[in-house]
């Protein structure tokens, strides 16, 4: 007979995983250091420890570092298509793209965007990385539904508005100090 899992603890795991990553990034003063955080999440544990945030809610520290997980997997899946529908997106949604910073909306572009948010996470203002990353998925929801052909994408778009959603949530709980 195996060992069951234990619910709290992944919970606590959950937790205590994504504020030790965070606090790990934000406290080195040394670019480097940053760095190589980021490589080592890349190389060898995100995958892991973004099974760990997955089911944690929305409104979370993990709920938020997933989302910026899911944003980078799929970004780095499809920077063509996201590319496609951010350029679409921009006309609607003009201050978002502002925040979002990206320029002009090639899939390099887009991809070096969704790093720099990430690495905010890591060593800049939360707050600021979490409205980039909402910011970001307004812009592509609003050029996915413009370019929708189908239930199915105007569904996904809409899924990209409640992401948003949730991540501006998230960094007004941070820096209410409430984000746990």
């Amino acid at each position: 007979m195996g060992a069951g899992s234990d619910p709290i603890a992944e919970i606590h795991a959950a937790h205590e995983s994504a504020a030790a990553l965070l606090h790990a990034g934000r406290a080195a003063d040394d670019p480097a250091v940053t760095e190589r955080l980021i490589a080592l999440v890349d190389d060898i544990g995100i995958s892991t420890l973004a099974d760990l945030w997955a089911d944690r809610p929305a409104r979370s520290l993990p709920g938020a570092l997933w989302r910026l997980y899911l944003l980078r997997e799929w970004i780095s899946h499809d920077p063509a298509r996201v590319a496609r529908d951010y350029a679409a997106g921009i006309r609607f949604t003009e201050p978002h793209n502002v925040v979002a910073g990206v320029g002009y909306p090639g899939p390099d572009e887009v991809q070096r965007a969704a790093d720099e948010i990430l690495r905010g996470v890591f060593d800049g203002d939360f707050a600021v990385a979490l409205e980039r990353a909402a910011a970001f998925c307004h812009v592509v929801s609003a050029g996915r539904a413009d370019l929708a052909r189908d239930t199915d994408e105007f569904e996904r778009a809409g899924r990209l508005t409640g992401m948003a959603a949730d991540l501006t949530a998230c960094a007004h709980l941070w820096r209410l100090n409430q984000l746990a």
